[in-house]
């Protein structure tokens, strides 16, 4: 299928999002990490993409996000920002680059934005990064927040079950989100957190609310690409809907390649010069 999938092909702006929420229009969001494959889900019409420290895992193969550092994801982000024609483009500060020290987070913050061309960045944790976060907008810089399971701190919290189930957490949260709309972010990512909670903070601030396994009462929602193609089989949560097999797929086309070479199929007489 050709174009795009929505009706509306120009850019998407920060700007636009709000309009989406205010009109009650859901939000799309998927991550890329290279070239070709960001290409593809812009042009099949998602609104942002999500340069997302999951390369750690999905591309790299660590076990956590941490690993990542501040080149690999400008890497990574510049080559998915050369394929997006219509797509906010948002990149994940990685672990380490503004934590702490408000005034390096921010000039982390403009080396992404310099050398990748990108139009956001998302950074992981509530009040205790404000100042970071202040310094970063100050900048001209739109910030996409994220509550609930934050991978950066997976250490402290040792698992990755559902955060936010308990009275403290959860009111924790809710001052976060307000405190991150408040200071300026153009958005905030929820990520595995009850489904009441994320419909309560939705309503409560102004600014878009993208789920990941927070329920359908989000304005918007985001998956890792490679988990919603089934490019790998060893992660499969509740929230996650599997759309394609393409671990099948692709292990069965590489398989019938190595056939065909190996018995003198291919290349034909057709398929050579």
């Amino acid at each position: 299928m050709a174009g795009y999938l929505v009706d509306d092909t120009r850019k998407v702006t920060t700007h636009r999002l709000f309009e989406m929420k205010q009109g009650g229009k859901k939000i799309a969001m998927l991550t890329s990490y290279d070239y070709t494959m960001a290409q593809i889900v812009d042009g099949a019409g998602v609104d942002v993409i999500l340069v997302g420290d999951s390369a750690s895992n999905t591309m790299a193969g660590n076990l956590t996000t941490l690993p990542i550092t501040l080149d690999q994801m400008i890497y990574h982000a510049r080559s998915v920002v050369r394929g997006v024609k219509r797509a906010l483009v948002v990149c994940d500060m990685p672990f380490g680059t503004y934590q702490v020290d408000p005034q390096d987070a921010a000039r982390n913050a403009i080396r992404i934005m310099q050398e990748t061309g990108c139009d956001a960045l998302k950074l992981e944790g509530g009040e205790e990064i404000i100042p970071a976060v202040k310094l970063i907008l100050d900048a001209g810089i739109p910030v996409m927040g994220h509550l609930g399971l934050t991978p950066q701190s997976i250490n402290k919290f040792g698992t990755y079950a559902v955060r936010a189930k308990e009275a403290a957490e959860a009111e924790k949260l809710r001052n976060d989100a307000l405190a991150l709309a408040d200071v300026g972010c153009f958005a905030i990512v929820l990520e595995k957190i009850p489904a009441l909670l994320a419909q309560e903070v939705t309503t409560s601030v102004n600014i878009p609310i993208i789920g990941i396994g927070a329920g359908g009462a989000c304005d918007g929602q985001v998956l890792v690409v490679h988990d919603m193609l089934g490019m790998n089989k060893g992660f499969s949560p509740k929230f996650l809907r599997r759309y394609a097999n393409l671990f099948d797929v692709m292990t069965d086309a590489i398989g019938n390649y190595v056939s065909d070479v190996k018995s003198r199929d291919f290349p034909n007489a057709d398929e050579q010069y």
